[in-house]
């Protein structure tokens, strides 16, 4: 990021706490150890060959994921995954070809990747309380989708606590897949460098045990800043908002689902770009939210739920499974953005939807919840904006 750019942001970063040098020093931030297949900044990272222009970064981003839990038995698997299948075969080669276009692929795991019999989570009431235990191997059929950068900030990642965890991490690991957003060292930010040196950081949040807290403003500004100095782009990952159908509307309010506060996304989302963030991708109400462009910089309030076999509840908004194509210039600036429709069929895998109903639904959504904006969106799901929306109230911009 340049020097102008930096200089610029300086001003608006007040709302997320101290300066990044902080950071340097505070306790728990310490750095993964550098493994010989995945040289790493804190949750690792991994190469890939830029695909787009050589000032353009192409960042394709889904929501939920969870293929399906042998918990509390195996009947809640795919009988169709099985070793040595394709991925194509499962979710369509089309829609394959779209993920697998990105130079960064980025999706929400809901659940632990974990083939152990260890202790489930305990939760206050039984009946509504759901585990997710995936085998290990499915990590390959993530990156086989393209997937390389992958949250873990939400309230299924410790479904399986300590032991599901570090599974989960090595089986990520295992698969060249970066990951972020747990509250321990070496989980909490994660790094994806591009073959010509661009280098990507991740860092989620959730109101989850465990993760890095959306309620805790000032440490989740230190870690976006710290990326940010290190990062020539910044992610920023957010599972938050109540849950359900009848919540696809960004109400720029603090949000509660089950007596848990799920956070104020509206606020979180732009106090992380006024720290660093250039991309703010949100998950967690199961169905896909508003988009809005602020201060240059894209965010998604929800992408809603891709690929969530047997457990979940596909019905209405739910079942909708957007995929963002987003592309950044190298100072994180987005230039261009589509939302490819998809939907989840049978019990729950996600193919192409021609009729594309998930970006009709953004655009709607979009249009009731940021008029303010102008965002147009044409049938097949491309958005455009006017020059300089979003920008900070003196017109300074980033």
């Amino acid at each position: 990021m340049n020097a102008k750019t930096r200089s610029a942001r300086k001003s608006h970063a007040a709302r997320f706490g101290p300066t990044v040098l902080a950071i340097l020093c505070a306790p728990g931030i310490a750095q993964a150890q550098i493994r010989p297949d995945i040289h790493s900044m804190d949750g690792g990272s991994t190469d890939r060959a830029p695909t787009s222009g050589s000032d353009i970064v192409r960042i394709v981003a889904v929501g939920d994921i969870m293929m399906g839990t042998f918990f509390p038995d195996s009947t809640y698997l795919d009988p169709r995954i099985v070793p040595g299948v394709k991925v194509g075969d499962l979710i369509g080669a089309d829609l394959v070809d779209v993920l697998r276009s990105g130079d960064v692929v980025f999706g929400n795991l809901e659940g632990a990747l974990f083939d152990g019999e260890g202790e489930s989570k305990r939760c206050r009431n039984m009946d509504a309380c759901y585990s997710f235990r995936s085998p290990q191997w499915y990590a390959g059929l993530l990156a086989d989708m393209g997937i390389n950068l992958m949250s873990l900030a939400n309230n299924h990642s410790g479904d399986f606590l300590a032991a599901g965890r570090e599974a989960t991490i090595a089986a990520l690991e295992e698969g060249r897949i970066a990951y972020a957003g747990l509250d321990q060292p070496g989980a909490m930010t994660g790094t994806v460098e591009l073959a010509d040196g661009t280098r990507v950081g991740l860092v989620g949040f959730s109101p989850n045990k465990g993760t890095l807290s959306i309620h805790g403003p000032e440490r989740a500004g230190r870690l976006i800043r710290e990326l940010d100095r290190t990062h020539d782009l910044v992610i920023v990952s957010f599972h938050g908002g109540a849950e359900g159908a009848d919540r696809t509307h960004v109400t720029r309010e603090p949000e509660e689902f089950y007596g848990e506060r799920r956070g104020n996304v509206y606020e979180f989302a732009h106090a992380a770009i006024d720290a660093g963030a250039d991309v703010v991708i949100g998950h967690g109400p199961h169905v896909p939210r508003a988009i809005e462009i602020y201060r240059d910089r894209f965010i998604a309030y929800s992408l809603g739920n891709f690929w969530t076999w047997a457990r979940f509840n596909l019905r209405g908004p739910n079942g909708l499974a957007p995929v963002l194509d987003l592309e950044v210039d190298r100072d994180g600036r987005a230039v261009s953005a589509r939302i490819v429709s998809a939907r989840q069929v049978g019990l729950g895998s996600p193919r192409l939807d021609t009729a594309g109903r998930a970006a009709k639904l953004i655009a709607d959504l979009t249009a009731e919840d940021f008029p303010e904006a102008e965002l147009s969106f044409t049938d097949d799901g491309r958005i455009s904006w006017a020059a300089g929306v979003g920008s900070d109230a003196t017109g300074e911009g980033p």
